[in-house]
């Protein structure tokens, strides 16, 4: 469910407002708009952020191999050798140049040729010519150029060295003094007092008031009073509260994932994250397409588990390695199903049925299954708009939606030829739901308003074929990367059957793992990127759009320490 949101205007005594914030912080249930403080002070704080991140970058830039003991400098320190070194490299640059071009005449002496030059009478541009000369011997530039790549050398082995972790760890306080710095400038001063305005869960809003009973402070306790007086209401109408996403506990690590990928549900839309996670783990092991490559994952999962136990991680870590199992296992699974392991079959699974039933030479039955999913996937997201207005009479237009995607799975298996025709009850169903959906769709007193959506709906309701054939890729995709497998696997194959001598035989077959390693890892890696194209859009795309999710909101995050979450 998406938790209801209440608006906050919070008034503390002006000389309490760091220990108001301090207060706050530590309860960790209130969202304020950090991003729109952008003071001095902000400005300095990130300043130091962005200082602490670069300075990572340089000394993990400078290495090139593991290093033993390092040494502990801080931030300053490591800009200012790289400032120093960068100062360098433009000095190395120049005598480089120099060099280049005064190497062809030779190490002469270039005093010695400028006073040549003057005693040289009638000689055009002599001052010129005199001006072109090198700034010193070339014997002198070379020894001066080793000088400046010594010094290069000497300071990047000093950043090769520095304590990257220790500047890391930093980060979670520089981020906290920054978050601080901004909540303070969101303070209003009125007078002797301040105001500061946030959203807070309802779920949380007793403990707010528990804080706000507290910070009153009692009669032989005034000088930890700071003075707090809250207003608490419903959000106005204009105001957009963030979304906080709070699924039943078996599905809640796909909040991750909407955090990985940067998106959020309108506070006022619906939370769709069990029917994101169940066909967004189908869609992971169908476009993945192999069951070896995902025990590998699951393999890198569990090792991940171990690290995690190790460690202690946080509930962030968690949340990914719990999805990751589940996605991993699927595709397993699927593996088990369709019988593909690196792109090869096990003989002994063949005879089972739902790898004969998938193995269609003709992939009719691999398209109906597709289109089986996408209709499924869409009409659940009608329906559940239907369920969710049974009250209003647009719903009758939501279960039309359903009743037409229904009709246009018929259509799609018939066009490509899987169905020989079209039922005749699908017309009767098509018929009716097309009169839902003109009827209902708009109210009769909001045609002035919404009249133009009547219009539109002949194209949406074309357009409704195109989303169910979008999740052929599932089958296109899933194919590709089985193919992409056989072919690595008969090329490596391939070279060693065509081998007469022992050694060549030797070689090949070296030849092959390498071949076979690295096709199987480019697989891999395509793999996970049709994974964040295409079951990505499924999910937030084709489904949102028949859902109503426009992912146009932004998420709750609570003014707490970042060690916190």
């Amino acid at each position: 469910m998406i938790v209801s949101m209440k608006h906050l205007d919070l008034v503390c005594l002006a000389s309490c407002r760091e220990a108001t914030l301090r207060r706050l912080r530590a309860l960790g249930v209130v969202h304020l708009d950090l991003v729109s403080s952008s003071g001095t002070a902000v400005i300095d704080a990130k300043a130091k952020l962005s200082d602490a991140e670069r300075a990572v970058r340089i000394i993990r830039k400078a290495r090139t191999e593991e290093v033993g003991d390092v040494r502990a400098r801080s931030v300053e320190e490591v800009l200012a050798i790289d400032a120093d070194r960068e100062t360098l490299k433009t000095e190395r640059d120049r005598l480089e140049r120099e060099i280049n071009l005064y190497e062809p005449f030779g190490d002469f002496d270039p005093v010695l040729a400028k006073e040549l030059l003057l005693k040289v009478e009638g000689l055009a541009d002599v001052v010129t010519l005199p001006e072109k000369l090198p700034s010193m011997r070339l014997s002198r530039l070379r020894e001066k150029y080793e000088r400046v790549v010594n010094r290069i050398n000497i300071d990047t082995e000093k950043l090769a060295i520095c304590d990257d972790m220790a500047i890391l760890s930093s980060f979670p306080s520089l981020a906290d003094s920054m978050a601080f710095e901004q909540a303070k400038e969101l303070l209003q001063d009125h007078g002797a007092v301040c105001v500061i305005s946030g959203w807070v869960p309802v779920t949380k809003l007793s403990n707010l008031m528990e804080e706000v009973r507290s910070s009153k402070g009692d009669l032989f306790d005034r000088a930890n009073s700071l003075g707090w007086g809250v207003l608490v209401r419903d959000p106005a109408e204009g105001e957009t509260p963030p979304t906080l996403v709070e699924p039943p506990k078996l599905f809640r690590p796909v909040k991750a994932l909407f955090e990985g990928l940067g998106i959020a549900p309108g506070y006022t839309e619906a939370d769709v994250s069990v029917p994101f996670m169940c066909y967004f783990s189908l869609f992971f092991a169908m476009l993945v397409g192999d069951g070896a490559y995902g025990g590998i994952f699951l393999a890198a999962t569990l090792w991940g588990w171990k690290k995690y136990r190790a460690s202690k991680g946080n509930a962030l870590m968690k949340s990914w390695l719990v999805m990751l199992t589940v996605f991993s296992a699927s595709t397993v699974i699927w593996g088990l199903l369709s019988n593909t392991w690196f792109g090869a079959q096990i003989p002994y699974f063949n005879s089972w049925p739902t790898v004969k039933w998938l193995a269609d030479p003709s992939y009719n039955n691999m398209m109906l299954l597709c289109f089986t999913i996408g209709v499924s996937h869409l009409m659940l997201a009608r329906i559940w708009n239907g369920i969710c207005k049974i009250n209003d009479t647009t719903s009758i237009a939501e279960f039309g939606w359903a009743g037409i995607l229904l009709f246009m799975y018929f259509v799609t298996n018939s066009i490509v030829g899987i169905f020989s025709s079209i039922p005749h009850v699908m017309f009767y169903v098509f018929g009716f739901s097309l009169v839902a959906v003109f009827a209902f769709t708009v109210k009769p007193s909001e045609f002035k308003s919404r009249g133009a959506e009547i219009g539109m709906l002949p194209l949406n309701i074309m357009s409704a074929l195109g989303d169910i054939i979008s999740y052929v890729r599932l089958f296109a995709v899933g194919l590709a990367s089985v193919k992409v497998a056989e072919n690595f696997n008969s090329m490596a194959i391939g070279l060693v059957s065509g081998a007469d001598e022992w050694w060549l035989k030797a070689f090949f077959s070296l030849l092959m793992v390498l071949i076979l390693i690295l096709g199987h890892a480019l697989n891999l890696v395509m793999a996970g990127l049709s994974i964040l194209v295409h079951a990505v859009r499924l999910n937030t795309l084709e489904f949102s759009n028949h859902k109503g999710i426009s992912w146009a909101g932004y998420a709750f995050k609570p003014f707490r320490k970042t060690k916190e979450k």
